[in-house]
Formats: C-alpha cells, structure tokens, sequence
C-alpha cells in the first residue's frame, strides 16, 4: 500500500479539478483513498514522469521535458516531486 505524505495529498485536493469535472475528495482521509484505490504513483523527477508514462504505454504525443507536465494526470507537489493519477 502507499502512503502518500500530507504534501501530496493537499497538492490533490487543491489541483483535481485539472483532471476531474467535480472534485473526488474532500478531506485529506477521502484524497488517500482515492490515490490508493486509483493506483496513484509519486515521482522525483520530471525525467521519473516521462518514465512512467513510457512504461505505461501512454503516448505523450511527442511531448518531451517540462512539456510532460503539461498533462492532466501530472500534479506538482513543488517539492521536485510529482503525484501522477491514472483517471
């Protein structure tokens, strides 16, 4: 199981709209929840988010660098970090 330290969570619940229509968590009990039921992965490097979508098989559309940051599943926790959620 992951734990996902109060950084992360709080980046979640302020940032998941970005990739939700409504929110899926309000306390941060219900953000942890929701990471470990959807598998969500932190990272430590803009080059670890590139990883995983490769491994993954997520096509970035040539998107290379900081532009894999750009995409919605990428949350920046602003620690160098990075929460990836598979919706």
């Amino acid at each position: 199981m992951h734990q996902f330290d109060e950084d992360v969570l709080e980046c979640f619940l302020n940032s998941q709209l970005q990739l939700f229509p409504q929110k899926v968590a309000e306390t941060l009990e219900e953000a942890e929840d929701f990471l470990e039921e959807c598998m969500a992965v932190v990272v430590d490097s803009v080059e670890e988010v590139a990883a995983f979508f490769e491994e993954e098989g997520i096509d970035m559309e040539g998107a290379v660098g900081e532009e894999i940051l750009e995409a919605d599943e990428v949350f920046d926790i602003g620690d160098g970090r990075y929460l990836i959620v598979e919706a």
